[in-house]
């Protein structure tokens, strides 16, 4: 899809509009029930939301969705509170949120299909960035230059990310099975490490992980996911959170501030890197080189189902996911009308 950027201005007026709209169908949902989120006095006797009142929680990870609303600009004249909490991968970030513990967070393609059993959750959000920057690399000097070549041997992947399934992807395109290589599943830091230490014969990754073990470790990249792997990133609310019209009404507003930070960061690819530098810790011609392999696109969560439906399947078939799933149940349009205004 082609998406034209509209300037700041613009943006926050529309961000506005698509705002109010949310609102008047928030209001009709006071008194539907659901656990609580702490919200619960922020609605008004009659069913109306007072914003001031409602604080959104928010699970993050490492230069995610802070990092990017601050770069932005989207991060100022919010009308209700926002509460962070940091989380290594996805994964975690799930779990914490099926405990209560956060209303919204962001996560990469394929930790909503490992969550899914038994989690109360939905996609609300979706982008993508491309395949690209999820990739299979060797180390210098590697005699494998081909996917081909990895039957038997030792792959680091962090299990249930979005390089798990490109790997599982990549293995059955050139007809070897999951079962006949060696998976150490490690996450990115211990992974680096043993790529570094020649401890693996290959890393399945995604990026900044990409172009840092290309810059510092002389990864050679065997495979990408362009074609195989979706690219898609989502925003994934709680139950209770959408059952909660004060917490649903915030959700619009920052959905939208999300949407437009992505886009924003597509217009500015300079600028995020450097503050996905400050924010990593990595080098900026690390981050840049990153950025530039991302170029994303915002979606309609309700375009991303057979994909994902696609990529549970193949979870399922290779024994991964331990039983059949409808992802359909784990995905909602009810914000699809927001983001793809704020998107214009």
């Amino acid at each position: 899809m082609n998406i034209r950027i509209p300037g700041t201005h613009r943006r926050r007026a529309r961000l506005a509009t698509a705002l109010a709209a949310g609102l008047l169908g928030v209001a009709a949902l006071a008194g539907c029930g659901g656990d609580a989120t702490g919200n619960e006095e922020a609605v008004r006797d009659d069913g109306s939301v007072d914003l001031s009142k409602v604080t959104l929680i928010v699970g993050d990870q490492k230069g995610g969705s802070k990092a990017l609303l601050t770069a932005a600009g989207l991060l100022d004249d919010i009308d209700y509170d926002i509460e962070w909490k940091e989380f290594t991968s996805g994964p975690p970030l799930l779990e914490a949120m099926n405990s209560g513990a956060i209303h919204v967070g962001g996560v990469g393609n394929t930790p909503p299909l490992f969550a899914a059993a038994g989690s109360e959750f939905k996609v609300v959000q979706a982008a993508t960035y491309g395949g690209v920057g999820d990739a299979i690399v060797v180390p210098p000097g590697s005699d494998i230059t081909d996917v081909s070549q990895l039957e038997g041997k030792t792959i680091a992947v962090a299990e249930g990310s979005s390089a798990n399934y490109n790997l599982l992807a990549q293995l059955t395109e050139a007809g070897i099975s999951y079962k006949d290589v060696q998976i150490k599943n490690l996450q990115p830091a211990d992974a680096l490490s043993a790529f570094s230490g020649g401890h693996v014969d290959a890393w399945a990754i995604w990026e900044p992980y990409t172009s840092q073990a290309e810059k510092d470790a002389g990864a050679v990249v065997i495979a990408t996911g362009e074609t195989l792997a979706n690219g898609y990133t989502f925003q994934v609310a709680s139950n209770p959170a959408l059952e909660d019209p004060a917490t649903t009404a915030a959700l619009e507003d920052y959905l939208a501030r999300i949407t437009q930070a992505q886009l924003w960061s597509a217009e500015h690819k300079e600028e995020w890197a450097k503050v996905w530098s400050e924010e990593t810790g990595l080098a900026e011609d690390i981050t840049l080189a990153a950025v530039t392999k991302r170029n994303i696109e915002t979606v309609p969560v309700a375009d991303t189902v057979d994909s994902e439906q696609e990529m549970a399947d193949t979870f399922t078939e290779n024994g991964l996911i331990p039983e059949e799933l409808d992802v359909s149940d784990w995905f909602t349009d009810q914000f699809d009308g927001v983001t793809q205004e704020a998107a214009q």
